[in-house]
């Protein structure tokens, strides 16, 4: 079979592909003429065949590469304006068309818009050069396309100085938004803002970070590129590298930087995730020797090739990794499809895509219908044989199929809004006049009306925005391999408003998430309890992970910096993902050294208690006696009951009330028993002072009771004072990292001061007073024992100073328990423990004759050591004197006089002792 095509074909005529430029008729690629003409740009070849000659001449050279999808892009604008014609949206008006192939060249693009901008139904096919072209009018009133925006931008240009409306169905740079360098553009697709922000949200979203951009050196390329990096760095998203390949596949150097750029996808080993602003010829070139390499990743394709059937039919393109795309929205095809499946070709068609179309089927007609892409690829390059019409037009008919499959509906549907935009805007223009007259308006008038069109199509709304644009939206798209052929699925619509993917199911949104499992970062994920280190490197996306320190912490992964807990209330370890509240702590009644304390205490209260019953039952001893009195004593006691019981305001949850009882208590409390102490101490120097003098300035000051409320008044007045002005009250201690210490604050560091710093003064009165009595008899010696006392109170509350001033946290109260307890237990014992031990150990000695005898030895004792003293004295005063030679006869009658003065001073101490003795029993007969 295959050897009798080949001998038919021998017997066919030739055809080139595309016929070189003979006549301004043969640049028409295809015309049909009406009322109104409407222009069309289609880049129906990828390129211009190279030529051989150098220099070579001017003018327009061949193309070759015919493109079977915008092929189709050029019969959805024949049949949309049919569609128009058979309506009645025109009524008597019939558009025709005007369509050329820029063959993806700007120089061939411009020279079709000259031929737009020339004079309509002139004698010769130039432009005329006029100072104001409101009244020209051209050969078209409007144009369709370009596909690139590259195209776009030269041909709107040139078209702006006649204001005549460019509708691009495919351009989407950004720059063409821009109204004061393009005011006669207008698109119905959305700008490549939009796109690249679409882009850059779903990387986001899929969690990757460190992609990679291919685009090509053209406007278009370049744009894209600066606008998508705009949108990653608002993503938190790093380009690894910027692949940039020749804008025309007719450039020489294509072939090199397409493996340059291949060999820096395999060295980023990283990157798994590529963005492509491509051509399709560029992506076909690309994905053919990645796939060679094999490479595997994903790639997210642009509208220019997103839903490309000539990508999708490459030989193991599935394995080129996962391909997402984005895509203009698509509309109703099933016209457009019914229009397909009756198309033929007739002799008198001025269709010469169609034509080629024809040929090119011819020549395939041969090869199967899974071959058939590579055979049309292969064939567009070169010249081409067909046979007689009528087969032609069977196996043309028998292939519509095939032509189907390269239907790109995104960009079908946009050329379709760019022809109905026009058929609306001519309807609103034409009511008033007559359209079937040329001459009736002018291109820029149209573009006035065309600004603000609004119409429906499909049930949806449409209209151009401010900047000229129609922005529907797009699609994203899955390719999927299904039994070895590649489909494109639609898995997800992007709303441009809200910046939003909306899913239609949930096999989609699966999809969507599977795109999470893919990893596409410079750095490992940092976990929750770390943040991000950035390195040296300039991408903020390449970081080390440190744990999150003290008091800090992430909950999520990839955090720039850890969260800082509430200081005051919460607390985090090391790495934490979470803060956790801190533990109120306080000196707790359960503690073993609150209950150690307490022990001591009650054991201080039963000292007491058992004290208070030996006095009680021992009252008319010369001991208790001796102790100043029952009311006395009593009243020493009670204070030390009270010390003992104000160690429980330290204990437990600090309240306001306990923290302005427990320092008032004790510091009145405690004064007032070393007032109590105070007048035992001056009133055993008044009893046993032998200095008249002395004695009788002692006596005059001695006045118990005033003194004990004088001092006690006092602190009871520093203590008002301080209750008043700066109470202590509950505080709670934030600092320590994992603990609130609930304590009481003094309130005032100075009336806290002065209140211990008074009982310190009255201790030190006390000590003084007791040290001179210290040498009483033994057996009733207390001022020594009330030294011992005064000792053991400032030994202890000197260490209390530093170690309070030290000590931080719930034990803090202990300190100062244990300082009350020392000195409390200290002036107890040293007080009473010594007359405890004489009543209950030696009852002998408790007696009021042994007593007085005691107190008579130790008078007449202390006189007779001083009269000993004061003879022994003259005794050396005399043996000096008799050794003097000067001393003549006075020795004997000094030596005399000095006897009569020593029997005086005993006579004295005699009697003070009597009187010591007497002053002493009457004392002790008064305080009972």
């Amino acid at each position: 079979m295959a050897l009798l095509i080949a001998l038919i074909t021998c017997f066919v005529i030739i055809l080139a592909t595309s016929q070189p430029c003979q006549t301004p008729d043969d640049f028409v690629a295809a015309t049909s003429l009406g009322h109104i003409m409407i222009g069309g740009l289609f880049a129906i070849h990828e390129k211009l065949l190279s030529s051989e000659d150098f220099p070579r001449p001017p003018g327009i050279q061949k193309c070759v590469g015919f493109e079977i999808s915008v092929f189709l892009q050029t019969l959805a604008m024949i049949h949309s304006i049919e569609m128009i014609n058979n309506s009645t949206l025109l009524s008597g008006v019939k558009l025709g068309y005007e369509i050329y192939d820029t063959c993806t060249e700007v120089t061939v693009a411009i020279a079709a818009a000259l031929k737009f901008l020339s004079k309509f139904n002139g004698s010769r096919e130039i432009m005329e050069f006029k100072c104001n072209y409101s009244s020209y009018t051209p050969r078209v009133k409007a144009v369709i396309g370009a596909g690139y925006s590259e195209i776009s931008m030269a041909v709107s240009r040139i078209l702006n100085l006649q204001l005549m409306p460019l509708v691009s169905y495919e351009s989407t740079a950004e720059i063409l938004s821009d109204k004061i360098r393009f005011p006669s553009f207008l698109r119905t697709v959305p700008s490549d803002f939009y796109q690249t922000k679409a882009m850059a949200h779903l990387i986001q979203k899929s969690g990757w970070n460190w992609i990679g951009i291919i685009t090509t050196d053209d406007d278009y390329g370049r744009q894209a590129l600066n606008t998508f990096v705009v949108q990653t760095v608002a993503n938190n998203v790093c380009i690894a590298f910027k692949e940039v390949l020749p804008a025309f596949i007719s450039d020489d150097t294509i072939e090199i930087r397409i493996n340059q750029t291949l060999e820096k996808i395999i060295a980023e080993a990283h990157v798994n995730v590529i963005v492509v602003f491509l051509r399709e010829f560029h992506v076909f070139n690309l994905f053919s020797k990645a796939i060679e390499r094999n490479i595997n990743k994903v790639w997210i394709a642009s509208d220019n090739w997103s839903t490309a059937t000539k990508i999708t039919t490459i030989p193991n393109v599935e394995r080129i990794g996962k391909i997402v795309g984005f895509t203009f929205r698509k509309g109703n095809m099933s016209s457009f499809q019914y229009f397909l499946q009756n198309l033929q070709m007739f002799p008198s068609d001025h269709n010469k895509p169609l034509n080629e179309y024809a040929i090119l089927l011819s020549a395939c007609a041969h090869v199967k219908d899974s071959d058939l892409s590579q055979c049309f690829s292969n064939h567009s390059q070169k010249t081409l044989f067909y046979k007689a019409n009528e087969n032609i037009d069977r196996n043309f008919s028998m292939k519509n199929d095939f032509l189907w499959d390269y239907n790109e509906p995104g960009l079908v549907h946009s050329v379709q809004l760019a022809v109905f935009a026009l058929g609306y805007a001519l309807r609103d223009l034409c009511r008033a006049r007559d359209c079937q007259n040329p001459n009736t308006f002018q291109p820029w008038e149209l573009l006035e009306v065309l600004k603000n069109v609004t119409f429906t199509d499909g049930g949806n709304s449409f209209h151009f925005d401010a900047h000229g644009d129609m922005n529907t939206g797009y699609d994203v798209v899955f390719w999927k391999d299904v039994n070895g052929h590649m489909t494109i699925t639609k898995v997800a619509q992007y709303d441009l408003k809200n910046d939003v993917f909306i899913t239609t199911d949930q096999e989609t949104k699966n999809e969507l998430q599977n795109l999470k499992q893919i990893r596409s970062k410079c750095s490992k994920e940092c976990s929750p309890g770390q943040m991000k280190k950035t390195t040296r490197s300039q991408h903020i996306c390449c970081y080390e992970c440190v744990n999150c320190p003290e008091n800090h912490y992430s909950n999520q992964t990839d955090m720039d910096h850890c969260l800082l807990c509430n200081n005051k209330t919460h607390w985090a370890p090391v790495k934490s993902t979470t803060c956790f509240e801190k533990e109120v702590e306080y000196l707790n009644w359960n503690d073993f050294l609150a209950i150690l304390l307490l022990a001591l205490s009650l054991l201080g209260i039963m000292f007491v208690l058992a004290i208070g019953i030996i006095f009680t039952r021992n009252l008319n001893t010369p001991v208790v006696k001796s102790s100043g009195g029952l009311m006395v004593c009593y009243v020493i006691l009670l204070c030390h009951f009270l010390n003992f019981t104000s160690t429980g305001f330290f204990i437990g949850e600090p309240q306001d009330f306990t923290c302005k009882t427990r320092q008032t208590l004790f510091g009145v409390s405690f004064t007032l028993c070393i007032s109590c102490i105070l007048t035992k101490s001056l009133k055993i120097l008044l009893a046993f002072s032998f200095d008249p003098n002395l004695q009788n300035f002692l006596r005059g000051l001695y006045k118990p009771i005033p003194i004990i409320f004088t001092c006690t008044g006092v602190q009871v007045v520093i203590c008002t004072l301080w209750l008043i002005f700066a109470a202590p009250a509950v505080e709670e201690d934030v600092s320590l990292p994992r603990v609130i210490i609930l304590e009481c604050e003094e309130g005032s560091v100075l009336a806290f001061g002065t209140m211990l710093g008074y009982i310190a003064i009255l201790a030190f009165i006390c000590f003084i007073f007791a040290f001179k009595g210290r040498k009483l008899p033994e057996n009733y010696n207390e001022a020594k024992f009330i030294t011992f006392g005064m000792l053991i109170y400032f030994i202890a509350w000197i260490t209390f100073i530093p170690v309070y001033a030290t000590t931080f946290g719930k034990h803090l109260p202990a300190v100062e328990i244990i300082v009350i307890l020392i000195s409390n237990y200290g002036i107890l014992c040293c007080t009473f423990f010594p007359k405890c031990y004489v009543i209950l150990c030696k009852q002998d000695t408790n007696t009021k004759s042994a007593f007085l005898k005691t107190i008579y030895t130790y008078s007449s004792h202390s006189a007779d050591s001083l009269a000993m003293s004061h003879v022994s004295l003259d005794s050396t005063h005399s043996s000096n004197t008799m050794t003097s030679p000067s001393s003549g006869g006075k020795p004997a009658a000094q030596q005399k006089s000095r006897d009569l003065q020593t029997q005086a001073l005993e006579h004295t101490f005699k009697e003070n002792a009597t009187s010591a003795s007497k002053t002493w029993s009457r004392e002790r007969n008064l305080s009972i």
